[in-house]
C-alpha cells in the first residue's frame, strides 16, 4: 500500500481511478440533468417530471460529495504520482489550482443545493431510503440566496471541467508527456 511517504508510482491506485470515473460520470450526468431541469421548455417547477429529476439529482448530489470525501480520506494515504518532470513549474502549481478548486466545488455544490431544499422546508431524499435531517428552519431569503449560489457554483464547475479536460487534452495531444496514463 503506498502512503503519504511513497511517491513512486506512476499511475493512480485503481482504487483512486475509480473514484475518479464514478465521480466524472455522476458530475456529468447530474449537470445535464440540472439544465434540463431550469432550461428545458416547459418545465415548471412542482410538475411530476420535475419533481423525479430532482429527486434523482438530489440523490446524485449527495453521492458526489460523499465520494469527494472518501477520496480525501484515500489521498491523505495515497498520494498522486508525480508529474512529468518536463512539466513546467507553473502547469504544476496551476494543476494543484485547478484540482483543489474542483474538490472545493464538488462539496460546496451539493451542500448549497441541500441548504436550498431545507430553507424551502423541503425534505430531501437519498434514492428513497431515507430523508436526511432537517438542520434549519425555513428561511425564503436563505432559499433565494442558496438557489443564486447553486448555479454560480455548477457554472464555476463547468468552467473548471473545461479547463481540466484542456489541459488533459494538451497534455495528450501536444505535449505527449504520458499523464493521461496515470489515471487510465
Amino acid at each position: 500500500m503506498n502512503t503519504s511517504d511513497d511517491n513512486s508510482r506512476t499511475t493512480y491506485t485503481p482504487v483512486a481511478k475509480a473514484i475518479h470515473a464514478i465521480t466524472a460520470l455522476l458530475v456529468l450526468l447530474n449537470i445535464g440533468w440540472g439544465l434540463h431541469m431550469e432550461h428545458f421548455p416547459g418545465y415548471k417547477h412542482g410538475q411530476p417530471d420535475w419533481n423525479d429529476l430532482l429527486f434523482f439529482h438530489a440523490s446524485i448530489g449527495a453521492l458526489v460529495f460523499w465520494l469527494t470525501v472518501v477520496r480525501f480520506v484515500w489521498r491523505a494515504k495515497h498520494q498522486p504520482p508525480k508529474e512529468p518532470a518536463a512539466m513546467p513549474a507553473w502547469q504544476k502549481v496551476a494543476s494543484k489550482v485547478v484540482h483543489g478548486a474542483l474538490y472545493l466545488v464538488l462539496l460546496a455544490l451539493p451542500f448549497s443545493g441541500y441548504i436550498h431544499r431545507m430553507a424551502g422546508n423541503h425534505p430531501v431524499s437519498f434514492w428513497g431510503i431515507f430523508n436526511w435531517p432537517m438542520l434549519i428552519d425555513p428561511n425564503e431569503p436563505l432559499r433565494l440566496l442558496t438557489d443564486k449560489i447553486h448555479v454560480a457554483l455548477a457554472l464555476i464547475l463547468i468552467a473548471l471541467l473545461v479547463l481540466h479536460l484542456g489541459a488533459v487534452l494538451k497534455h495528450t495531444l501536444i505535449d505527449r508527456d504520458g499523464i493521461l496514463k496515470r489515471m487510465f
